[in-house]
């Protein structure tokens, strides 16, 4: 009888712990079931607040509602170009420059001033080349910031020396003159060629055609070696001339290019369109 009554406590006892523990393992596998699909990789900013599983639905919207919208296409290169210049001509920046200058340099060409380095400057004068002014050491684009007249004007880099340019002109003896209209930097090499070279009686400058209606350019008119000498003349002091290139004998030499030398330049039929006969100069204005 004590056997049996053991047997019978042995079979009820299981009974009640496996419908316990089945109310257990559904409940573990409801939860474990929630936390698979709660852990699942987030879809969206609003996930990763929430991936945690500590905010509900209406806590992550809330956390989201002020958030600063970010375009991942916006153009932070232009942005900071922005801020720089915006940094350059702030007035107390440009005052500061400008008091702090003490570098003095040479104009090696004729120069535009311009109220600032981009395309909104306004032109507010000239200088003319050989000229000594403040540089404050700044640089934008294609333009460096001097003094003049104690204020901040910006020119074309590339056109400042350290080094005073060379004297050129002097007394023209021998009568020849150029038409007030033409480009100052014609004036001065017809004043150059002239003081150096004063058997040369005869200048073109204005014509229908390319440079010469813009008044640009000269046409020297000399041939053999002393056209070499001159145009080697003109060459070797273009900066000062403010020379942008130079033609003869078929030959040209020219700023944009000057470590090629002279280059030759194909046949155009006759000595004058070859410029056996002349030495042919355009400058910037």
């Amino acid at each position: 009888m004590a056997t049996s009554h053991k047997r019978e406590t042995a079979r009820r006892t299981p009974r009640a712990a496996l419908l316990a523990g089945s109310l257990a393992a559904l409940a573990t596998g409801a939860v474990v079931s929630a936390g698979v699909m709660s852990s699942s990789a987030p879809d969206s900013d609003s996930d990763l607040l929430a991936v945690d599983g500590s905010a509900a639905a209406g806590s992550v919207q809330d956390a989201t509602r002020d958030l600063p919208v970010i375009s991942r296409s916006s153009d932070r290169s232009a942005d900071a170009v922005t801020t720089r210049l915006d940094r350059i001509i702030d007035v107390k920046a440009t005052a500061t420059a400008v008091a702090g200058a003490d570098t003095r340099r040479w104009t090696t060409a004729g120069l535009n001033l311009w109220t600032r380095p981009d395309k909104r400057a306004k032109q507010v004068g000239e200088i003319e080349s050989g000229e000594k002014v403040l540089v404050t050491g700044r640089k934008y684009a294609d333009r460096v910031e001097i003094v003049v007249a104690g204020k901040a004007r910006w020119v074309t880099a590339g056109h400042l020396s350290a080094e005073k340019p060379p004297t050129l002109g002097g007394a023209c003896t021998n009568g020849t003159t150029v038409p007030g209209g033409v480009s100052g930097n014609i004036k001065k090499v017809h004043a150059a060629v002239c003081a150096n070279f004063p058997e040369i009686s005869a200048y073109g400058t204005f014509r229908s055609d390319g440079e010469h209606s813009q008044g640009l350019a000269v046409d020297i008119m000399v041939s053999g070696a002393r056209g070499w000498e001159i145009a080697e003349f003109v060459r070797a002091n273009y900066q000062a001339l403010g020379v942008n290139y130079v033609i003869y004998s078929q030959k040209i030499w020219s700023v944009d290019r000057s470590g090629e030398g002279w280059r030759g330049m194909s046949n155009r039929g006759s000595a004058t369109a070859n410029h056996y006969d002349h030495v042919h100069v355009t400058t910037y204005r």
